[in-house]
């Protein structure tokens, strides 16, 4: 059988299609699937209580971590997801048509996130081990590139098409996204297929088996004991309030008709304005804010970072107000908006890793995550109840008003002054 010889293989190989691949689910589950919804005319409150349900696999997602170490190589989880992903995928397609379309593309995307979650896991921690520890710091940023690259494609060009094929093929929404998913599904096997032939096989890529479980639960338990503690997971829990609800509500808000308060948009449309647009203005936004922390220390942007990423939300809510019928408006306030959250987000990252520093870092920034996660899926369950009760303006301007916990909660959070940044010479 063909077997390409992969111990001496380029890292540039398989990093950049790494993490494009891992995106792809991730923003499906997420983000599309809401456009997916909408589109088949499911209520605001019905799609953000079930579609943020959606994210409790990455909530804990820590307590299912070691079994990927305990059993087989990260390599081979790694694989074995993305071929499962692709499978799950063209079911999902394939559900749409059928009457009870909702509970069995729901059953579905659970279970893809639960993949989607233990690839995450496998794909992490394959780049720990198959890279050398060099190779890890410069590949940082591609990996973020490239992931962020998988965004756009899902939110930018794969919503487009859909609204292409609806304009120029059929109506038919669940027919659309029946073709849209199937393309995905075939591009995540191929990529399977493609890296079980070019990933290196590292030989510290092991099981290691189940006698460190008692290890992990005293690492577990070792976080909550850290100094500040309760302080540090309030601000994570709390520092997503207003976009958590946001990010669920933005498309529903583009999509309905101007009658119902939206701001009729197509498909393609908000594809292009809030899939690629705010894409780029996302990817700026983290750049600069990664490279103003590196200059000056997280202490001195974390408060300003708070406010960029919640005051642009009121834009939305003049949108909701004015609804104008050119999109120019409508592009500014989303690369405005898709800015100062790709900005304020950097300091949420940074706090992170400052919490997790330690002997145990790589768990306990594991846990942070998971509560990120939790501050993200239990708010978002109840904005499209929010904003059906208040309409879109009355619910923009209530979710910029949920910035202001985290931002009273900055002046108690003892960032040290240096922490961040990168020493000169």
């Amino acid at each position: 059988m063909f077997r390409l010889k992969t111990d001496k293989t380029s890292p540039w190989a398989w990093v950049p299609s790494l993490y494009l691949t891992q995106a792809l689910p991730y923003m499906l589950v997420m983000s599309v699937s809401v456009v997916m919804y909408k589109n088949l005319g499911l209520s605001n409150v019905k799609i953000a209580a079930y579609t943020s349900l959606l994210n409790l696999p990455w909530v804990i997602k820590p307590l299912w971590s070691p079994v990927v170490d305990w059993f087989k190589t990260k390599r081979y989880w790694m694989v074995t997801a993305q071929l499962l992903m692709g499978v799950l995928m063209g079911g999902l397609g394939f559900v749409l048509p059928l009457p009870f379309f909702f509970q069995a593309s729901m059953a579905i995307l659970l279970l893809l996130a639960f993949t989607s979650a233990t690839h995450d896991i496998a794909a992490d921690g394959f780049y720990m081990v198959g890279l050398t520890e060099d190779d890890q710091s410069y590949f940082v940023g591609v990996r973020s590139i490239f992931y962020r690259v998988g965004m756009l494609l899902m939110q930018g060009p794969l919503v487009f098409f859909t609204g292409y094929l609806a304009s120029h093929w059929t109506a038919d929404y669940a027919k659309v996204w029946m073709v849209t998913f199937s393309l995905v599904a075939l591009i995540l096997i191929l990529m399977g297929v493609y890296h079980y032939f070019i990933c290196p096989k590292p030989l510290t890529d092991r099981a290691v088996g189940t006698e460190e479980g008692n290890g992990f639960m005293v690492t577990f338990l070792s976080f909550f004991v850290k100094k500040r503690i309760g302080v540090a997971l309030a601000f994570i829990l709390l520092f997503r309030l207003g976009e958590a609800q946001l990010v669920k509500m933005v498309a529903p808000f583009m999509l309905d008709p101007v009658a119902k308060g939206g701001l009729g948009l197509s498909n393609e449309a908000q594809g292009i304005i809030y899939g690629t647009y705010g894409v780029l203005s996302l990817l700026a936004g983290g750049v600069i804010g990664g490279y103003l922390i590196s200059r000056s220390g997280l202490k001195r942007w974390i408060l300003w970072m708070c406010l960029l990423l919640n005051i642009p939300n009121l834009g939305y809510a003049l949108l909701a107000h004015f609804q104008p019928p050119q999109a120019f408006w409508v592009s500014i306030t989303v690369i405005i908006e898709q800015f100062g959250y790709g900005f304020g987000f950097s300091a949420l990252m940074m706090y992170m890793i400052y919490i997790a520093d330690g002997a145990m870092k790589a768990s306990h920034y594991a846990l942070c995550t998971g509560f990120m996660a939790l501050g993200v899926m239990l708010p978002s369950m109840l904005s499209g109840w929010v904003q059906t009760e208040i309409g879109y303006t009355g619910f923009f301007v209530y979710v910029f008003l949920c910035g202001i916990p985290a931002i009273l909660l900055v002046p108690f959070l003892g960032i040290p002054a240096d922490f961040g940044r990168k020493a000169k010479g």
